[in-house]
């Protein structure tokens, strides 16, 4: 059977930086073909990166994006790379699309190219649009309606988009009907928590539908609020796996296949879902005969915290790195939310970039402050004290507030105090609020929720401890020291706004709490159907109307990293004015 040395790059993209993502393409081709592949990939949309949202609508950016494949195209060619075929995904627009009610302006499309001989040699766009979760590409793009098959040395490649193998039909079993010997997938996947293992199975079901080897190849990096973990798969028509690369980490996989040779007539007409076989040739001969030396091999998985953890890191460091900032500043209380939140930001930036701030009041205890400046101590980042207790009688001597407003303001000094040294010295304040605060609506408008980043806002209480623990127990394992003081992750978690506060004089204990919500919020369960699930009803009721009354707040936290399958934002879109309850309560 023919050979072919395919080059898989798993790598970032910045959207909009249309010249910095050409340069990376230029780069990692330069690299692959450096190492003897005959066919190089990279991700869904990697000209112009991904998600582009209403900049497909723009079609001055969709021009840029045509002009920027075609220059991509003759400067490969200029380096001598021009023969070596280049799949590169980009935002396009349809030629011949007719006007239609609720098809988008312009048309554009999810596209991608094959670049070869200094030409765009094929074009196609992504054929199934996913409209769920973070996706509203019917918003956005018109669908393909090609399956584009190039003959690469003697093998038939077909080629998808993502959703193309999310999806039933289309590409998968065209690949079939036209008699392909590869089919390669270019996607950006954003990461959620256990996707790996649903990812896999996947791509093993799609290689046996397509009947021959499937690669799937995904991005890595981080874009606002969304996180590309790589891990692309190459995997056999018997569904075996042949390669899978590491997690979050950049790399160019290069594997040897062995591969059916194209049959002597090309594919031609229409196969599966009404597609049309667009077949290019780019070359008939195989290449001579060689010792395969790039074998396939896995990557060792994450465990579970670990990828959470990861995923948080490299959240972080894409928003602060991509959106020209160098520094973060982190209100430092001694709990357990500000102490992960400062963890991440130290692994994501360096403890030098990141500036902590503990601002006592009357009420803080002296093991919260004692727990601050140890953590500070021990991870090295930049630390210092500013009381609030002179702004707060401040305010007290001129306004009558009592109860919670009296609390809040403590809160809400604290960030006026962050925002004001973010002013003066040009770091970017992070919010260290949980899932299960949002939830509940358990911060303080212009207080504890002001920042440019959450950092944790899609990690549920229960895993803010399981995270901080395994970070502590990894920090060990590699012989350094735990940046999480213990006590931080064992005394019971308080805002320490009055004498004696805790969470649970508010809330229910977080381990009922994180159990009813993720029924509620990431499952969409009603009432009846939690109670069901043995809780006590008052219990649920209470958390619900917290849930439900905490909708404007949640509109005006800052962006944060998605982890799991339902953030609040996209994911989670609810009316603010809502008068629905579940079961009428």
């Amino acid at each position: 059977m023919p050979q072919l040395r395919l080059a898989l790059n798993q790598i970032d993209s910045t959207v909009g930086d249309l010249e910095a993502n050409a340069e990376a393409v230029l780069r990692w081709t330069r690299h692959s073909a450096g190492r003897g592949a005959h066919l190089v990939a990279f991700p869904e949309m990697m000209l112009t990166g991904y998600p582009v949202e209403d900049l497909a609508l723009r079609g001055s950016f969709v021009h840029a994006s045509r002009a920027a494949l075609r220059s991509l195209a003759r400067r490969l060619s200029d380096e001598g790379l021009g023969e070596v075929p280049v799949v590169v995904g980009y935002l396009d627009h349809a030629e011949h699309a007719r006007a239609a009610l609720g098809s988008p302006a312009g048309a554009p499309q999810n596209a991608a190219a094959v670049l070869h001989g200094g030409e765009v040699a094929l074009t196609f766009a992504k054929h199934h649009l996913p409209n769920y979760g973070v996706f509203d590409e019917f918003r956005y793009f018109v669908p393909g309606q090609t399956l584009p098959v190039v003959r690469v040395h003697g093998v038939d490649v077909a080629l998808a988009i993502c959703e193309d193998l999310w999806q039933n039909g289309g590409r998968v079993p065209a690949t079939r009907t036209a008699g392909a010997g590869l089919l390669l997938s270019v996607n950006a996947s954003p990461y959620e928590r256990d996707k790996d293992d649903t990812r896999l199975e996947l791509v093993r079901k799609r290689a046996q539908e397509a009947g021959c080897t499937t690669a799937y190849l995904a991005m890595m990096g981080g874009q606002d609020e969304l996180v590309f973990d790589g891990d692309s798969i190459v995997v056999g028509p018997d569904g075996e796996v042949v390669a899978r690369a590491p997690q979050f980490e950049e790399c160019c996989v290069v594997l040897d296949l062995e591969l059916p040779a194209a049959a002597a007539k090309p594919p031609s007409g229409s196969v599966d879902d009404g597609l049309s076989v667009e077949h290019v040739v780019l070359s008939e001969t195989p290449v001579a005969p060689y010792e395969p030396d790039a074998h396939g091999s896995e990557a060792p998985r994450m465990e579970d915290d670990e990828e959470i953890y990861t995923a948080l890191v490299t959240g972080l460091r894409a928003y602060v790195s991509k959106n020209g900032f160098r520094s973060v500043l982190i209100g430092l209380s001694g709990g357990i939310d500000s102490a992960l939140v400062a963890s991440i930001a130290c692994d994501a930036l360096g403890p030098s970039n990141v500036h902590a701030v503990s601002m006592p009041s009357r009420y803080s205890s002296q093991h919260s402050r004692d727990d601050a400046a140890e953590l500070a101590h021990r991870t090295g980042l930049d630390y210092r004290s500013v009381p609030i207790g002179p702004m707060f009688d401040a305010f007290l001597d001129g306004l009558e507030l009592t109860g919670v407003a009296e609390e809040n303001l403590q809160s809400r000094l604290r960030g006026v105090t962050l925002m004001g040294i973010s002013n003066q010295e040009g770091h970017i304040v992070l919010a260290p609020g949980n899932k299960s605060e949002l939830a509940c609506g358990y911060s303080t408008l212009y207080g504890d929720s002001v920042g440019a980043y959450g950092p944790i806002k899609d990690v549920y209480k229960t895993n803010v401890f399981r995270l901080a623990k395994w970070r502590n127990r990894a920090a060990e394992e590699r012989g350094k020291t735990p940046p999480i003081p213990e006590n931080s992750i064992a005394k019971p978690p308080s805002a320490e706004l009055r004498p004696g506060q805790v969470d649970t004089d508010s809330l229910p204990d977080y381990g009922v709490l994180d159990r009813i919500l993720k029924l509620y919020v990431d499952g969409d369960v009603g009432r009846e159907g939690i109670v069901e699930r043995g809780f006590d009803p008052e219990v649920v009721g209470r958390v619900l109307r917290m849930t439900d009354a905490a909708e404007y707040k949640r509109r005006q936290y800052p962006p944060g990293t998605k982890i799991s399958a339902k953030g609040f934002g996209k994911d989670r879109r609810l009316p603010i004015t809502n008068r629905w309850r579940e079961n009428g309560r």
